[in-house]
């Protein structure tokens, strides 16, 4: 569980990186702040 947490979270960060960059700051954003609170380093929601 805590893996396929990890995974979940690097792929919000990067896709909230790559909306940054196509200009979609607020998706970006948002993103980013999502993969910060499910993954397990760091902040979580699930702790």
């Amino acid at each position: 569980m805590l893996f396929l947490l990890w995974i979940l979270a690097v792929i919000l960060v990067v896709s909230g990186i790559v909306s940054l960059v196509r200009g979609q700051l607020l998706w970006g954003i948002v993103l980013i702040i999502v993969g910060l609170a499910v993954g397990p380093g760091g902040y979580s929601i699930f702790k």
